[in-house]
């Protein structure tokens, strides 16, 4: 994998095509990288507290490495 963490991307393909992003995390192994503000899902989560309220969370999930292109500095 030529991209590492750090690196500025666009997405070529999917729902978010045309977006571009910061790598914040990458996974070689499994070839997916994980982009600030990019694939963004909501995640439920479970309130801690009793009395306090369950809320919705956005996370970022992994997108594959061939639906990225490497923006040059």
């Amino acid at each position: 994998m030529k991209i590492k963490k750090g690196d500025n991307v666009v997405i070529i393909a999917g729902k978010d095509k045309g977006k571009s992003g910061k790598i914040t995390r990458a996974f070689p192994k499994e070839n997916k990288l994980i982009i600030e503000g990019i694939n963004m899902m909501k995640k439920h989560q479970r309130p801690r507290k009793s009395g306090e309220k369950g809320t919705m969370v956005s996370i970022a999930m992994p997108v594959h490495v061939s639906n990225v292109k490497l923006i040059a500095n």
